[in-house]
């Protein structure tokens, strides 16, 4: 038996307020889009795709390791954007500046330390961003997505800290994936792991 799952940091309620504002405002744009639920928007680091639930023990194991070995990391809002371009959008999305070189390296070992449980790497460059919502006709061309992205150029945020890395577990229904937690572990940066 196997389960859609994925590594994410969750938002702070102050943090999780400012981005259902932003999604509130940007609905009254109709735009063509499928929101996302302000609870269900978080920071994902890593999608595992389908994962067999008798190796979430052992992942736990490696996970924990992992994140015993960072600091929390300083972040803040900054900005709104969309994947791949704003001429042909599928993913609107907030943006992130503060310690994403670090978050980098922690997705990379945590791949690592996941690749002998079949987890596909992902080859993109990391561009952490919490996901608002999907364009419903994605690929179609529109030039809406510019004056946006100018509009909320200046969104920002005061810093928080991302200080604890949770598995999700994720199942798609008719009105939505909905989200349960599994497990979670702080970064704790502890000088012996174990």
């Amino acid at each position: 038996m196997s389960i859609r799952a994925f590594l994410a940091f969750e938002l702070p309620p102050e943090i999780r307020e400012k981005v259902r504002q932003v999604s509130e405002e940007l609905k009254g744009l109709k735009m063509d889009v499928r929101w996302v639920r302000p609870e269900n928007i978080h920071l994902t680091v890593v999608f595992l795709g389908n994962v067999r639930e008798g190796d979430i023990s052992a992942m736990a194991r490696e996970i924990e390791h992992v994140s015993c070995g960072f600091h929390p990391f300083e972040l803040c809002l900054k900005g709104i954007g969309v994947f791949p371009e704003s001429r042909r959008p599928r993913v609107l999305w907030v943006g992130y500046e503060g310690d994403i070189e670090r978050m980098a390296v922690l997705r990379e070992v945590l791949y690592e330390r996941l690749m002998p449980f079949e987890i596909k790497d992902e080859k993109r460059q990391f561009r952490p961003h919490l996901t608002l919502g999907r364009f419903r006709n994605p690929g179609r061309r529109s030039t809406l997505p510019d004056d946006v992205i100018k509009q909320y150029e200046g969104l920002s945020s005061a810093s928080f800290k991302a200080s604890e890395l949770v598995l999700f577990k994720s199942e798609l229904r008719p009105q939505g994936p909905e989200y349960s937690k599994i497990d979670s572990w702080p970064m704790s940066a502890e000088p012996v792991c174990v």
